[in-house]
């Protein structure tokens, strides 16, 4: 069952480990197909240098039940099913706690847009979440992970800001496959180092200028974008 995504979503997950995103099993990727209302993730605490496509686990979006595979599927499986089922763009999610990404997190800060690397990205600051409550915690935590991401979108395309962090956790990222999302995951660890290395140098820095943001996000996202190759 969904042998390419299953293919596709493993590969994503590997890349996270090439891209130096996350150490040990603290990451994980997946991938829907929207046509047959599946999701296909990685399996909960597998060691990567083990992984194979037929490790995959296929789970339903609407209830989240196990549809296809042996294992069980990751942990965070409840907040990805929830950005897919409320960002209809997306196909792939990806969760990582890399390094620079995550110490924002921990910090419970947005990144700022500094310059026109993270301008290229993000219309603006990568956001970051309020913490969770403490039922919310106790209770359906990883579906109420989603839920506060959502809550943080009430008034931003996800397709504007192909990421987020989540407070005191770290960063969630997407794309329209999962490729793109490690893709975007990657550029985040990147802008979150950048910003970090920007303060140490001058802890005064302002944010970038409106019309440059705006200049360098729909030079390549709008829709008179004219970077890159037709």
């Amino acid at each position: 069952m969904l042998d390419n995504l299953k293919k596709q979503v493993c590969e994503a997950n590997l890349k996270l480990v090439a891209e130096g995103l996350v150490i040990q099993t603290w990451g994980n990727a997946s991938g829907i197909d929207r046509a047959r209302g599946l999701v296909v993730i990685k399996p909960s605490g597998v060691p990567y240098d083990r992984m194979k496509p037929k490790h995959m686990v296929v789970v339903s979006l609407a209830d989240g039940k196990v549809v296809d595979g042996n294992l069980k599927p990751s942990s965070d499986t409840a907040t990805h099913l929830e950005l897919y089922r409320k960002f209809k763009e997306i196909g792939g999610v990806v969760h990582t706690h890399s390094l620079y990404a995550t110490a924002w997190a921990q910090a419970c800060s947005g990144i700022p847009s500094f310059g026109t690397t993270q301008a290229d990205y993000w219309y603006g600051d990568v956001p970051c979440t309020r913490k969770l409550k403490p039922k919310e915690i106790e209770n359906d935590y990883e579906l109420n992970t989603g839920r506060i991401i959502l809550e943080t979108f009430r008034k931003m395309n996800p397709l504007e800001h192909p990421a987020v962090l989540v407070a005191s956790h770290g960063p969630f990222a997407w794309g329209k496959d999962a490729d793109e999302a490690v893709h975007n995951a990657s550029v985040l660890e990147f802008v979150a180092r950048l910003a970090s290395e920007t303060l140490r140098i001058n802890p005064k820095t302002q944010p970038i200028q409106s019309v440059l943001l705006g200049k360098h996000f729909l030079r390549k996202h709008g829709p008179k974008a004219y970077y890159g190759q037709k």
